[in-house]
């Protein structure tokens, strides 16, 4: 095994994903993903509590980001200015070099009602960050819970465009135009 090698992590990564694209999310083992990558199980469980966390071990990072970028922006900072600077502080998650896995983690969740589950109470625990952090800084709430919600949504928007397969714009880009849409949507709404 070349357990030295570097990157065991997205070597692991990168085997899940392909493992679970060609044999599906329950039939691929942990002991399949660690011979893919050429690496252990002992190798894998250092990096991942178990399979799911391939798909979902960024959230705690995504959290942190959220809630840490609307709790810094400046006091006179709107709400919505509080939400773009959220998402351009998790963009440092979304780079090009990880772009050719977004369509098969999608596609991966896609096929598993388990998995769906879970990727919903990931957003589930981003909005309630945002939330929280919008809370922190004297929003209502309503208002914070509402704003947490448009946030979510155009994360999740964001990032479906950004593992689009024609896609060229960096995350940061699409999560703008997704805020701003949103934006426009809602505005929309409250005129009909």
């Amino acid at each position: 095994m070349a357990r030295w090698e570097p990157n065991a992590r997205e070597r692991l990564e990168r085997a899940a994903l392909a493992l679970f694209t060609e044999h599906g999310f329950d039939a691929t083992t942990v002991a399949e993903i660690a011979d893919r990558a050429r690496l252990t199980k002992s190798t894998f469980f250092r990096h991942f509590a178990d399979k799911r966390e391939v798909l979902f071990g960024g959230q705690d990072m995504l959290v942190q980001l959220f809630s840490e970028a609307i709790r810094t922006a400046p006091p006179a900072a709107t709400t919505a200015e509080c939400l773009a600077a959220a998402l351009e502080a998790v963009a440092v998650a979304f780079t090009p070099e990880r772009r050719d896995l977004a369509p098969q983690r999608r596609a991966v969740v896609a096929a598993n009602s388990e998995l769906q589950e879970r990727e919903l109470l990931k957003r589930a625990r981003l909005a309630a960050a945002m939330a929280d952090a919008l809370r922190a800084r004297g929003a209502d709430e309503v208002s914070a819970r509402l704003a947490a919600e448009v946030g979510v949504l155009a994360f999740s928007t964001a990032y479906a465009r950004w593992a689009g397969p024609d896609n060229l714009l960096s995350f940061s880009e699409i999560a703008r135009v997704a805020l701003r849409e949103l934006q426009a949507s809602a505005i929309t709404l409250g005129a009909q």
